[in-house]
């Protein structure tokens, strides 16, 4: 129960950059400020001078806005608990990570002030309720008693909460509704990306192999290829292909007539695939050559980027572009508002 409401606490206050890697740390060591040149933009730097065991001691300065260690050591204690099974980061590294994050946060919170954004106590209420029934607790006795056995409030808990949706309401102003993906970029994707999105699409194909004699030289490759011109020709002229796979075939898939079943894009040399998708379904090919002999094809079926498929990837496409706008947009915003701060951190 501990580890749920850790991650209460950590979905609130690492909130500020949701959906991202951590920053990086902010660039202490880049231009450190002297208390007569503090322009906004700048990182002042102040060495550490008090006991590292003070937990409301401040280490950051945003805009006379204050950080204290102990904001900062809750959201490691946070992170490693429901990070336990992935590599351990050393305490320097991840103190640089969530110092820059908290730093992040705050700014961004200071912007929803500026913006004047407004959080209804109805709302805080909505989205409490719904974290405590994610992570199982069911009663307001059981949270506020699992919050007081980690040092905690519910009133802690709900200003961290009433953060988060300012948080999500000031960068939905800023970035997410500034956001726009057209259809001709959608359709200019779909052009540019179709092999790749087309890779995993299935098809289904049979082949028939005619394999030269060994030893026989150039005579004997000649000799298969006019036998599988030759089959290509029976064909066209309507035999049944699984009948003449099995009777010619010198390819394990002989016995089930030539069939290579299912098979998806890539899974084939790409020299026969590309041979094989050229085909309309029911078409035959001519005689390929490969390391074994020669090939007849025959594409039964295959799917493609049309209908419901076409309808999938162009959505794909669009929250692919989409995520593109919205992380680009949010780190000039981001980068934007730090140009106009000033940040003193002090370890």
């Amino acid at each position: 129960m501990r580890s749920v409401l850790l991650a209460i606490v950590l979905a609130v206050v690492a909130g500020g950059c949701a959906g991202t890697a951590p920053p990086p740390a902010p660039p202490a060591a880049a231009r450190p400020a002297t208390d007569d040149e503090v322009r906004p933009g700048d990182v002042r730097v102040r060495p550490m001078t008090v006991d590292d065991d003070i937990a409301d001691r401040v280490i950051a300065v945003v805009n006379n806005d204050a950080i204290t260690l102990g904001e900062l050591q809750e959201s490691i204690i946070a992170f490693r608990q429901e990070n336990r099974q992935r590599p351990a980061l050393g305490d320097e590294e991840l103190a640089r990570e969530f110092l820059a994050r908290l730093i992040d946060t705050r700014l961004q919170l200071q912007e929803a002030e500026r913006e004047k954004i407004v959080v209804e106590e109805t709302e805080v209420a909505e989205e409490l309720a719904g974290r405590v029934k994610r992570y199982g607790v069911t009663t307001q006795e059981e949270l506020e008693k699992l919050l007081k056995d980690q040092g905690l409030s519910i009133d802690a808990v709900r200003a961290r909460v009433r953060d988060s949706l300012r948080l999500s309401k000031v960068i939905r102003r800023k970035v997410t509704l500034r956001i726009s993906v057209t259809d001709q970029e959608v359709a200019q994707y779909l052009e540019e990306n179709r092999a790749n999105l087309e890779t995993g699409l299935a098809y289904h194909a049979r082949h028939v192999l005619v394999v030269p004699e060994q030893g026989s030289g150039d005579a004997g490759v000649e000799a298969a290829r006019i036998k599988a011109e030759m089959l290509r020709a029976q064909l066209l002229d309507g035999a049944d292909f699984a009948e003449l796979a099995r009777a010619h075939s010198q390819d394990a898939s002989a016995k089930d007539g030539g069939d290579l079943g299912t098979l998806k894009r890539g899974e084939l040399a790409q020299d026969v695939e590309t041979v094989i998708l050229a085909l309309e379904p029911g078409q035959v090919s001519r005689p390929h050559r490969s390391a074994l002999g020669w090939h007849v094809f025959r594409l039964d079926s295959k799917d493609s980027l049309d209908g419901e498929a076409l309808a999938r990837a162009k959505q794909q496409i669009r929250d692919i572009l989409f995520r593109q706008k919205y992380q680009a947009r949010l780190d000039a915003w981001l980068s934007d508002v730090k140009r106009r701060a000033i940040i003193e951190v002090r370890m």
